[in-house]
């Protein structure tokens, strides 16, 4: 982990937030497998597990947006083990993140817009621009 989050800092120079939060994604990880009372190492960790990891954040009630950063995090660092040879093949390729969806941009109605038009000052030389 030591080694990861210098990689964040030094390589990536990632702000000291966004290298917590991807250290605390593993740790989530972690987590996982302590509550499964499973002992898996990093490297042993399998596509498998990671879907079955995913399985239960979902079921904590975890929000598919964070679900997608956690899965990013752990991305991270699994791209972190393969660049450092520590692992051969990465377990997190084959992993769909949740969809997160799109939320379409407020509008303004008819009447506000109106509203905008109106409230400008054509007795100024800056009025007709605006």
């Amino acid at each position: 982990m030591q080694g990861f989050k210098s990689y964040l800092q030094l390589e990536k120079s990632l702000s000291e937030n966004s290298v917590d939060a991807y250290l605390r994604d593993v740790e989530k990880l972690c987590q996982f497998f302590d509550y499964k009372k499973e002992a898996v190492a990093p490297t042993a960790v399998e596509l498998e597990h990671l879907q079955e990891f995913l399985k239960w954040i979902n079921e904590l009630g975890v929000s598919a947006k964070t679900q997608a950063r956690i899965l990013s995090g752990i991305r991270a660092f699994y791209k972190y083990l393969l660049m450092e040879d520590m692992l051969s093949n990465d377990p997190t390729a084959l992993v769909e993140a949740p969809k997160t969806g799109r939320k379409l941009p407020d509008t303004l109605e008819e009447q506000e817009i109106d509203g905008l038009i109106s409230a400008i000052d054509l007795s100024k030389p800056e009025g007709t621009r605006n």
